[in-house]
């Protein structure tokens, strides 16, 4: 079936055998303004190659990226000192044609899982014999292959990569539940689980938490979604934590705006904002620091730039 409004939907929904690979590989609802290239073209009278540099925010990469590794993980738990990830789920996506390129999922063997009820994976079935190591491997080389790592919840998974047989990803990284502002018309809330983001873009929701599964959800969205090269680019602007300066009985405002109570600052409504998004709200906001809650330059704390999802790690 194709896409709405874009080209048919490439690639085989049908997992990788690992098995194959493994002779091959050696284990070694407040809706913040989008820019578009139309709405340049058209202030500008400039012809769309134009209109789509002009759109592009400082700092942001001389082209929307091609390849995305879309990844989610399942974990034993939240903590990633005591915790393990039991699962990897990657899909390489190729934004131009709307095609899924590849995919690999893989189980990595833990001797426990307090999360069974929540992900249905058995420890028990972790530990069943199967090339996890070739999965692993594969993995990697898809992300050698990607220009960007988007995540729904990119700041929950990242984590998880430095630690045991899990190797840190230099790649920039974004968030499809932060970073991208999905359009007013889809009626969403300002931070959108994948479920809401898959039934808004018509994809049907069969299964969930399990990794590949919920990157399957968000390449069929992506596939159906127009406006995905400036969602893109419009994501990976640079991004430092924002309060919002806003009276007690206003605070709803910040809530529908994706705003977080009491997270990462106590007893503050912050998000992770680019300038142009901080400017464009309809309320005054405030950049902090995030490791002291104090307004940016305050003497009080040393400023510090806060590390966004669309830096390298």
């Amino acid at each position: 079936m194709g896409s709405e409004g874009g080209p048919p939907e490439s690639g085989n929904w049908e997992q990788v055998s690992l098995l194959d690979l493994a002779a091959a590989v050696a284990i070694a609802p407040t809706a913040l303004p989008i820019p578009t290239a139309a709405a340049v073209s058209t202030a500008t009278g400039s012809d769309p190659q134009t209109a789509a540099a002009a759109e592009r925010p400082a700092g942001v990469a001389a082209a929307c990226p091609t390849h995305l590794l879309i990844l989610d993980t399942e974990t034993t738990g939240l903590d990633p000192e005591q915790d393990h990830c039991i699962e990897v789920g990657a899909i390489l996506f190729h934004v131009p044609s709307r095609a899924v390129l590849s995919q690999v999922s893989f189980l990595l063997p833990c001797e426990s899982n307090p999360a069974e009820p929540i992900n249905g994976i058995s420890a028990a079935v972790s530990r069943l014999i199967q090339p996890w190591q070739a999965g692993l491997a594969y993995f990697r080389q898809l992300v050698e292959a990607a220009d960007v790592i988007v995540a729904h919840n990119a700041s929950f998974d990242r984590q998880w990569f430095g630690k045991g047989a899990l190797a840190a990803l230099p790649k920039p990284w974004l968030c499809s539940m932060e970073d991208l502002r999905w359009p007013a018309e889809r009626q969403l809330r300002a931070t959108p689980s994948v479920r809401d983001l898959a039934l808004a873009y018509g994809v049907p929701v069969w299964a969930a938490h399990r990794a590949l599964t919920d990157c399957i959800y968000l390449a069929q969205v992506f596939c159906r979604c127009d406006e995905l090269e400036a969602l893109l680019v419009a994501g990976l602007e640079p991004r430092h934590l924002y309060r919002a300066q806003l009276p007690y009985e206003q605070r709803h405002r910040a809530r529908q705006a994706g705003f977080r109570w009491n997270d990462p600052i106590a007893k503050a409504w912050t998000r992770r904002l680019s300038e142009r998004e901080a400017a464009g709200l309809g309320f005054p906001v405030a950049p902090v620091d995030p490791l002291t809650g104090s307004p940016r330059g305050n003497p009080a704390g040393t400023p510090i730039d806060l590390p966004t999802d669309a830096a390298a790690a």
